[in-house]
């Protein structure tokens, strides 16, 4: 559904909207062309072409009896070259005037808008995905935040459990009347750690997966929302402008600049036209991508904690074989050059 609401503007601010915009146009294409200011520098007289009345073989033969070695300028029947520096500058010059009369169009349409006196393209069902899914994007990272700070706590636990399955270890050699108590919580230290390093893997894997459907998948559907967003505004901004001169009197308005105004309006319009659509396909697969991935990892996460806080050693293993999880052994590093 596309709505456009509407202000009235004052006429007053509108004709000095356009006056001003006008003159920006006027001088960005009444300054001298690099091409002429290139001549005049070589010449010494303005809008004057240089022209060589001497071959081009001849000016080399003179440079080579000099002993210089220059480029070779290209030359064509009227002896007139442009260098292939000041056409590059002559280029960026172009864009330079339209990222200008753009840039200028786009912030006035958006000033209209904050101030409420300008029209705004809204697809609603549109924009309410678009909202639903910046909400869910900020869940999900608090969502994230919490499973890795529960990670790192109970990797210190591990630790801790470890540290302390070693000094039983230590004492129950050192004690021989107490060895009996040692070895045993030696043993359960042991096991926990056991249990507790293919629990973080399990963890791990579970904010790994969080971490890509959060900051990669909805990322990369944002900021084709963001490019969206700008090509909407573009539009809207090109839109008002060829109202503006649509409405405006005839005898004042060229009829080229109309055309011009309604050809950059038509091309803004398509290309909003793909985003949007872009857009919707994007979220609906994402939705469809987003519930899969969270039935996977919530059952996954659910499973493996249950198993462990039971005691259940088996079917935590069993947990890790179901989902592909392979575990690190302990203290390993990265494989040298010669085993990858």
């Amino acid at each position: 559904m596309m709505m456009a609401d509407s202000s009235p503007a004052y006429n007053g601010e509108s004709k000095a909207n356009d006056t001003f915009e006008q003159d920006l146009n006027d001088i960005l294409n009444d300054g001298q062309d690099l091409t002429d200011v290139h001549n005049t520098v070589q010449s010494g007289s303005p809008n004057k072409i240089m022209t060589s009345s001497y071959p081009v073989a001849s000016s080399a033969t003179s440079n080579i009896s000099l002993g210089i070695q220059g480029p070779t300028v290209p030359h064509n029947n009227g002896g007139d070259f442009i260098p292939k520096t000041m056409q590059a500058a002559q280029s960026k010059l172009d864009t330079i005037k339209h990222w200008s009369v753009n840039t200028f169009k786009c912030t006035k349409q958006l000033i209209s808008e904050k101030f409420g006196k300008g029209s705004k393209t809204v697809d609603l069902e549109l924009e309410s995905q678009i909202e639903t899914l910046k909400d869910m994007q900020r869940k999900y990272a608090n969502i994230l935040r919490l499973a890795r700070t529960l990670t790192n706590h109970f990797q210190q636990v591990v630790q801790t459990q470890r540290a302390l399955g070693e000094a039983f270890s230590e004492q129950s050699q050192r004690n021989p009347e107490l060895q009996e108590e040692f070895s045993y919580n030696c043993e359960t230290q042991r096991n926990l750690v056991k249990n507790g390093e293919v629990l973080l893997g399990a963890m791990n894997f579970f904010t790994s997966t969080i971490n890509t459907l959060c900051n990669k998948t909805m990322e990369d559907t944002l900021l084709t929302i963001r490019n969206y967003e700008a090509a909407r505004l573009e539009y809207d901004a090109y839109r008002s402008d060829i109202e503006a001169l649509q409405l405006g009197p005839r005898e004042t308005t060229p009829a080229q600049r109309i055309q011009e105004a309604q050809k950059k309006f038509e091309d803004h319009k398509t290309k909003f036209e793909k985003l949007r659509g872009d857009v919707a396909i994007k979220l609906k697969f994402l939705d469809e991508n987003r519930v899969k991935v969270m039935h996977k990892q919530l059952l996954l996460f659910h499973n493996a904690t249950s198993a462990y806080f039971t005691g259940n050693a088996t079917a935590l293993d069993a947990t890790l074989k179901q989902f592909n999880i392979k575990l690190k052994a302990a203290n390993s590093g990265a494989p040298s050059w010669l085993e990858q």
